[in-house]
């Protein structure tokens, strides 16, 4: 059988390399490359941490590649540092070089390549904001018949957002920060034909990080993947922590998991409110994660990370 051909787009937080991770224990998938988008994180260790990462599960072939589009709303640094603390991990510092290959060209160029040499459509799976995919599509707009779907953490649906008022003044709270680091960019993917499953807020909401999952991950940190997804949970534990982006990468693994509903949508790009998924009546269609078994969900994924690596 034929793998469904995938490329990642992550944004360095810690879940991204988590979902990352979980990615490539999938054996149905073939990951063509991983594009680092510049939000939450400092750009260069999480491109590192991303080589590294491949490096130790055996993905020296899958290429990296720096995006450096901007968005509009910065992440808070608190949010982005973790990318220094994760590129510094011991397990993932054993060797004095890096061979996973970081590409020449900029990630939004390495993704309209990826998907223009792609023998057929493509599964963008996207952990971060949506710019880097709004800029390939305007510089080269033939790449949407090449997109199968996109499948995105993003957004907030019938839920409050987590872009809190404390930390950014003069919104009203209900956007989700991968589409506030830049809602026009957003929206620009709104206005397209694509295929989008959503997994908003209103699902990871309801599926947190707890004590009890880190201490089943720990027990079989024998394995290498377990140990290091651990030690991130480890960094985060402390926060009110949810399973964003390995939630929605785990559809690709295991969708018989999720229930889908479709919303019509629009994105709000302006005023109080920037950021915010909206739900409107006869607005863009997208099918957002419902409903998840979520003991079946951690079960997935200490299955997945119980296994050994190459390398």
């Amino acid at each position: 059988m034929a793998k469904q051909l995938v490329l990642m787009d992550h944004d360095g937080g810690v879940d991204d390399y988590l979902a990352t991770m979980l990615l490539m224990t999938m054996d149905h998938i073939q990951l063509l490359g991983v594009v680092v988008t510049p939000a939450d994180c400092y750009v260069q260790p999480a491109v590192s941490a991303t080589r590294k990462i491949l490096d130790l599960m055996g993905g020296t072939h899958i290429p990296v590649a720096e995006s450096t589009v901007r968005g509009i709303n910065p992440f808070p640094y608190l949010y982005r540092r973790d990318s220094f603390v994760v590129d510094h991990l011991p397990i993932l510092n054993q060797s004095d070089r890096i061979i996973t290959p970081l590409v020449a060209e900029p990630g939004q160029d390495f993704m309209v390549k990826v998907l223009q040499q792609a023998p057929e459509p493509v599964t963008l799976m996207v952990t971060g904001p949506l710019t880097t995919i709004a800029t390939a599509l305007d510089k080269a707009p033939d790449i949407e018949a090449k997109i199968q779907k996109i499948v995105w953490m993003g957004g907030a649906l019938n839920v409050p957002g987590n872009v809190e008022k404390n930390w950014e003044p003069g919104q009203d709270g209900s956007a989700e920060w991968n589409v506030y680091w830049d809602p026009v960019s957003a929206a620009r993917v709104w206005q397209t034909q694509i295929e989008i499953i959503m997994c908003p807020l209103d699902l990871t909401n309801n599926v947190p990080v707890t004590s009890e999952i880190v201490r089943k991950i720990a027990q079989q940190r024998h394995y290498p993947i377990s140990d290091l997804a651990g030690q991130c949970y480890a960094l985060v534990i402390p926060q009110d922590y949810y399973f964003w982006d390995v939630l929605a990468t785990a559809y690709l693994g295991r969708p018989e998991l999720y229930q889908l509903r479709e919303w019509e949508t629009e994105i709000v790009t302006s005023g109080l409110s920037q950021g915010r998924t909206k739900i409107v009546s006869g607005g863009r269609k997208i099918y957002a994660m419902d409903k998840v078994d979520k003991e079946a969900f951690y079960a997935y994924i200490l299955q997945q990370w119980a296994r050994f690596v190459n390398g």
